[in-house]
């Protein structure tokens, strides 16, 4: 798992690229490690907690995936035919729709939070990285990125191992806490834009990866905020 943190969170470790592939089972594994400093700020009550723990959790992840966010959205909303839907995406320049998905992202996340308990942080985290594991073995690769090399790796067994990890990390919550399954709502916010990325664009990049990352993210409070208050 080691090599996983270089290059899907912003920890100043050393990692081998090579080796990174065949960790992809472990993506689940990092959802406690990137949501332990928001979950602390979120423990503690601090002021503004909620800001505070979006802002370390950017720290914590980096801004990929939210750049990943803006450039698929642009790419979905252009008009045209798939060929002019891959340019906007790859566009260098960020869009309207770009910054309105990156804007919508973030409000649902920081106002959420107040809503929910202060672990509810690490069940969006943990059905983040499983949703990027879940749109890596779709293996259709769009390009030749990351996402396609990430795609090289892939297989059964990574993905039984990541699901099976993925629920052993989520059953205890969900045992004391049964409102907490109303994460999983998230993942089919991330299955959406899966399905959303094969339509437009015929495979997936790392933008597309990083998409499903924030929105299912983003799913899964907006999710259980309203189960929360329904409940």
């Amino acid at each position: 798992m080691r090599n996983l943190l270089p290059f899907f969170t912003r920890i100043p470790v050393k990692g081998d690229f090579e080796k990174v592939k065949g960790e992809l089972w472990a993506l689940p594994l990092l959802a406690p490690i990137t949501s332990a400093l928001p979950t602390a700020i979120l423990y503690l009550n601090l002021p503004l907690s909620n800001l505070l723990a979006i802002l370390a959790l950017y720290l914590t992840i980096g801004l990929l995936h939210l750049d990943g966010l803006a450039d698929w959205a642009d790419g979905v909303m252009v008009k045209g035919d798939r060929e002019r839907k891959i340019r906007a995406m790859k566009d260098l320049n960020t869009g309207i729709a770009g910054v309105s998905a990156v804007v919508m992202v973030l409000l649902l996340q920081v106002y959420s939070l107040p809503l929910l308990p202060f672990y509810a942080l690490f069940l969006a985290e943990l059905n983040s990285k499983f949703a990027m594991l879940l749109a890596l073995a779709t293996k259709r690769p769009l390009g030749q990125g990351l996402g396609a090399y990430f795609m090289e790796g892939m297989n059964r067994r990574q993905l039984t191992i990541g699901t099976a990890l993925y629920f052993l990390l989520l059953l205890p919550i969900v045992c004391i806490e049964p409102r907490s399954i109303s994460s999983l709502l998230g993942l089919l916010a991330g299955a959406y834009v899966i399905r959303l990325s094969l339509r437009n664009f015929g495979g997936l990049n790392g933008d597309c990866i990083g998409a499903v990352a924030e929105i299912t993210r983003a799913g899964a409070l907006l999710g259980m905020a309203v189960v929360w208050q329904v409940i």
